[in-house]
């Protein structure tokens, strides 16, 4: 039992396990799918990956905390979890079983599904051990932060391979000869997606390039 212990609430579990694609129509112009389950369980799981590291780094800052959360909770990492739990077995949807596997985030989604799940299910306790005993057994944190990410590489092949346009555009700069403060913005596809600062524009193409990949999930 990939939970560890009987659901009180089984439909829960049923409804985390339903990929869009297999939504069922509750009325209303309603589709019934996990989507929300993992709108929850993303913001969840996120807590408790934030717990754990405020925790377990008491002298490390905000921005190493965030980076480490963001590494862990990533949608490919996800998706290899949800593998290897074996959510391929289970999880409901309208795809082909090579569409299913193609796509890169959907047994990851359908893990944040199941967080958001037993959440409601038993509570943050029993999540937060189910996190622990399920989630985080399968990464090594010192691995982790002990590998530094170049962000625009990551975010420029990412935009490559998904042809998608992308530009850092120098906004500003601040400051005197000493001390500057370069402001960038990122677009994709000609939309802001994040904005970076740092004391050379290099640095702010990195803070830009590292928000986006937070919000994108990468």
């Amino acid at each position: 039992m990939i939970v560890g212990r009987k659901p009180l609430n089984l439909s829960l579990y049923k409804l985390a396990l339903k990929h869009a694609s297999a939504a069922e129509d509750v009325g209303n112009g309603v589709k019934a799918s996990n989507e929300r389950l993992e709108f929850l369980g993303d913001a969840v799981l996120g807590t408790i990956i934030a717990e754990h590291l405020f925790l377990k780094f008491p002298y490390r800052d905000e921005g190493f905390l965030t980076e480490t959360r963001s590494r862990i909770v990533n949608r490919e990492s996800l998706n290899q979890i949800g593998l290897k739990l074996g959510l391929g077995k289970i999880v409901e949807s309208e795809l082909s079983e090579k569409g299913m596997y193609m796509h890169k985030s959907l047994f990851g989604d359908a893990l944040e599904a199941l967080v958001g799940a037993v959440y409601l299910d038993r509570g943050y306790a029993f999540t937060k051990e189910f996190v622990y005993t399920r989630i985080l057994t399968h990464f090594d944190i010192e691995h982790i932060i002990s590998t530094t990410i170049n962000f625009k590489s990551k975010i420029i092949e990412w935009a490559q391979k998904n042809n998608h346009v992308l530009e850092f555009n120098l906004a500003g700069v601040q400051g005197n000869q000493r001390f500057k403060e370069f402001t960038v913005n990122l677009t994709l596809n000609q939309e802001q997606v994040s904005e970076g600062k740092g004391p050379t524009k290099k640095k702010a193409e990195q803070e830009a390039a590292k928000t986006a990949c937070e919000k994108l999930k990468l």
